[in-house]
């Protein structure tokens, strides 16, 4: 039998990708993004012992992964949240930590360009989330849900014309 601390860093290691997505969406530099994936860490070890559904493993990763990047970005005041990429943003900082095609990474700037929780709601979208699993990880009704993913399709779509 497995203990508490080695089922939790098996967890970690099967779901840590969710970790790195969130950070990518939400922080634009590394050492934003390298602090708030130890606290991400720090917050699920906590609340690990409380998780009553381990089928749902996923869900619970999101929802603390989500929480305590909106978090982190409310507290900090040396953050500054922009709503757009600035121009001389770094991307090859990104794309060493995480090879991702052309078209994902312009797909993930588009994602970026999105209000406050229209963000993650689209990067569980990606991941093929169901609107009810969604709308359980946010903390919103599943329509509210179908409704702010088409609003941010159409988003992107525009953005992805210019």
């Amino acid at each position: 039998m497995k203990s508490m601390k080695e089922e939790f860093l098996e967890i970690l290691s099967n779901y840590q990708g969710i970790l790195h997505k969130v950070n990518l969406i939400y922080f634009r530099n590394r050492s934003d993004r390298e602090e708030n994936f130890q606290e991400i860490i720090y917050q699920l070890w906590k609340s690990f012992p409380k998780l009553q559904n381990k089928n749902s493993i996923g869900s619970w990763i999101y929802a603390v992964s989500i929480n305590t990047s909106i978090l982190k970005i409310k507290k900090d005041s040396r953050i500054e949240y922009r709503e757009e990429l600035p121009e001389a943003t770094d991307m090859t900082d990104i794309e060493e930590e995480i090879e991702l095609s052309e078209k994902y990474r312009i797909l993930l700037r588009a994602i970026s360009r999105l209000h406050g929780i229209d963000k993650s709601i689209m990067l569980l979208y990606l991941e093929e989330k169901t609107y009810d699993e969604i709308s359980e990880i946010i903390g919103i009704s599943t329509s509210n849900v179908g409704v702010r993913i088409n609003r941010s399709k159409e988003s992107i779509k525009q953005n992805l014309k210019i």
